[in-house]
């Protein structure tokens, strides 16, 4: 797989790979996260391609203090081959570049999958709760 950051004409792809992992909720509009993302550190925007074709996602960012990952998706057909992992790595890489010190993230509790596999990552639960407000209403919630 081929790691290199996001480009406009893999916004399809990456949409229907986001919908495919069900990463996505009627109240988020993928395309309207994209195009947020287009506008701040566009280069940690990370696309995964075997022969041209996006089959892994992550979304990465840093605050200056600490780093995020959103939307990590790899195609259902190439699961368990270590695309996920390849893409963790280089976004852990490219944040340490940077002097980002720790890398947070967060999951959907009924998501047990990715739970094991970023244990396996060495990632553990923070003793936190997480807060949200959403400052612009895409589309309402159900």
């Amino acid at each position: 797989m081929d790691i290199r950051p996001f480009r406009e004409t893999d916004t399809e792809p990456v949409v229907a790979l986001w919908h495919e992992s069900g990463l996505t909720r009627p109240w988020n509009d993928p395309r309207l996260d994209i195009a947020r993302k287009a506008t701040t550190q566009p280069e940690l925007f990370l696309v995964g391609t075997i022969d041209d074709a996006v089959v892994a996602t992550a979304m990465v960012g840093d605050d200056g203090h600490r780093g995020w990952i959103n939307y990590l998706a790899v195609v259902t057909d190439r699961r368990g081959r270590g695309l996920a992992r390849a893409l963790m790595d280089e976004a852990e890489r490219l944040l340490v570049a940077r002097g980002c010190a720790k890398l947070n993230l967060q999951l959907r509790r009924s998501n047990t999958a990715a739970r094991g596999f970023y244990e396996a990552l060495g990632y553990a639960e923070d003793d936190v709760v997480s807060f949200g407000k959403r400052l612009i209403v895409d589309q309402p919630p159900p």
